[in-house]
This record gives C-alpha cells, structure tokens and sequence, in this order.
C-alpha cells in the first residue's frame, strides 16, 4: 500500500527531523510564541518591575543613609517590595514554562514516537508491499516480514526501520559533505648553516684526563 507506505515515511521523517533540530531547541521556540499570546502581560510587568528595580537601585547608591534617612528608608522600601514583587512573578512565570515543557514534550512524543509505534502496532499484519516472488531468500524473506506480515511482503516494523537507517545514513553523508577538511599544514624544516656560520663554527678538542695507575 503506497499510501500506509507514506504515511509510516512521514512518521519517520517527522521523528528524525525533531532528533536533528533537538527538542530543547523547538521547546524554547513554542514556548516563546506562547509567552507572547498567554504571557504577554506578566512579561511586560516584569520588564517594568525590572527597570523600576535598577532605578531604585541606582537612586539608593547616590542617597546617604545618614544625611537623607527619610528619603533613603521609602527608597529602600520601594526597592524590597520592587524585588519581592519580581520574585512572585518570576516564580510564576518558572511554573507557567515547566507546565508547558511538560505538555509540550508529551505532545512531541505524541506526534513522533507514539504516531509511529500506534501505526507499526496497527497495520502489523498488513503488508506495506510485496516483493517480487523469489527476489530474496526465505529468510531475510521472514525477517522483513516480522512480525505478522504475509512472508514475501514488507512489514509496517521493518519498512519504518529501513526509514530510520536511510534518513540516519543520509544525515551522516551530509554532515561528512559540510565538515570542513582540515588542511595539512607545512612540515617544518630545519635552516641550513649558511657560509659565514660554516666558518665561524670551530671544533672544540676534547681532552681526556687519564688516571695514572700505581
């Protein structure tokens, strides 16, 4: 069947595609599309809150604590609720971001993994094509017919492991055609003396000290 042949394709193709790009990385993109549209305000109160932050920090460090107590004691004051507030928010904007790392992975697996082992499971008894009669041995015949599929037929399991190592072996044949070669650097080579060296060179005699026997 070409078109369950597709489909468990697409299911593969799908998978390796999230493998490649990483899922940390796809995470951090859904999560800040969906910080624009549901956290659009609790990120822009943390924006003001921080700005007000380094306002009052900033207005702290150049008031006297001794000379201008009063104004000094309301800066601080505003600068601890400033922070506390911050604290609140970033802890609730930390649990909004963990709940959708959590839905958000059950979704990918969902999508990926899960959407090729139910189509593996369900079709495991349908062939996804048959092979010509007596192209292979009995068998490999069995084998790419495991676990249910007719004998002579490709099974949904083994056309969805033929995916995984055709798109695995292209990804390596890409990332061997992009690496840069390193190119082989110059072998070092020793300088010859010149003509003038050659003759201020001089040949030091050795002297050996004999001992004198009794």
């Amino acid at each position: 069947m070409a078109n369950l042949a597709l489909l468990i394709f697409l299911a593969v193709l799908l998978t390796q595609v999230v493998a490649w790009v990483g899922q940390t990385v796809l995470q951090d993109i859904a999560f800040s599309i969906y910080s624009r549209i549901a956290l659009s305000k609790s990120s822009k109160e943390q924006s003001t809150l921080r700005k007000q932050i380094l306002q009052d920090k900033a207005e702290l460090g150049k008031t006297s604590s001794q000379d201008e107590f009063a104004k000094w004691a309301k800066i601080r004051r505003r600068l601890d609720k400033g922070l506390a507030d911050l604290e609140k928010l970033n802890n609730t904007i930390n649990t909004s971001k963990s709940s959708f790392a959590t839905k958000f992975k059950s979704f990918i697996w969902i999508t990926t993994s899960g959407s090729k082992l139910i189509l593996v499971w369900w079709y495991r008894k349908q062939p996804v094509f048959w092979l010509p009669q007596g192209w292979v041995p009995y068998p490999v015949a069995w084998l790419i017919s495991f676990p249910s599929a007719p004998i002579g037929s490709v099974s949904s399991g083994a056309w969805s492991a033929i995916c995984t190592r055709v798109l695995i072996s292209l990804e390596e044949i890409v990332k061997a055609l992009l690496e840069p070669s390193t190119p082989a650097g110059p072998i070092p080579t020793a300088p010859f003396p010149s003509a003038s060296e050659k003759q201020e060179a001089k040949i030091e005699p050795i002297t050996l000290e004999h001992e004198k026997l009794d």
